[in-house]
């Protein structure tokens, strides 16, 4: 099988484990996903965050940003442009719409956009992810791309537990990350 083939397959075994979740564990799955989120010590130190707004079943970090915004942070979240392009936008009251893959989204027109360099914390978003950081993503390469420019940043996965493998599917293009959070812990890779 070729990495892309192992790829599809685990994206797609990923969606699947997320989805099968009824929403009493769900639920509690994400709840406990975002205490630990909001004890890690590379949030407490965070000023800008990057965080995502969940979609297709994925890990729903609401509850992180609404308590980052009481605490005075920045919450930015990823715009997807052309050429697979991410930008980091904090959206204004008016500014979200439902954009490309059907996700919500910031409008740009009506947010403020951050450079890559003034994050300290990105969450990263998955569909499988392994115990050494790696991760497979939705199979477009924005974060791939995205994540070398944050060079203050700690990246971050979140997922569910049920979307852990043995292996993650990766390219040489392919980001590790600094940590992955998910219900039932936290797996660093240094």
């Amino acid at each position: 099988m070729t990495i892309a083939e192992e790829k599809q397959a685990q994206r797609a075994a990923g969606r699947a484990a997320r989805k099968a979740l009824d929403a009493p564990q769900r639920a509690a799955a994400n709840a406990a996903l975002c205490r630990r989120v909001l004890e890690l010590d590379a949030y407490r130190a965070a000023h800008t965050l990057l965080l995502y707004a969940a979609f297709g079943g994925e890990a729903d970090l609401a509850a992180v940003a609404a308590e980052a915004v009481r605490q005075g942070k920045t919450v930015a979240y990823p715009v997807c442009g052309e050429g697979f392009t991410l930008i980091a936008a904090v959206p204004g009251a008016d500014g979200w719409a439902v954009g490309q893959y059907g996700i919500r989204t910031p409008v740009p027109e009506r947010s403020a956009l951050l450079q890559p360099e003034q994050l300290d914390l990105v969450l990263v978003p998955c569909t499988a992810f392994d115990t050494d950081c790696r991760r497979v993503g939705m199979g477009k390469g924005y974060y791939d791309r995205y994540l070398p420019r944050c060079t203050r940043a700690v990246k971050i996965g979140i997922a569910l537990e049920v979307q852990r493998v043995p292996r993650a599917a990766v390219d040489a293009h392919d980001q590790r990350l600094d940590a992955f959070v998910t219900e039932r812990g936290i797996y660093t890779w240094k």
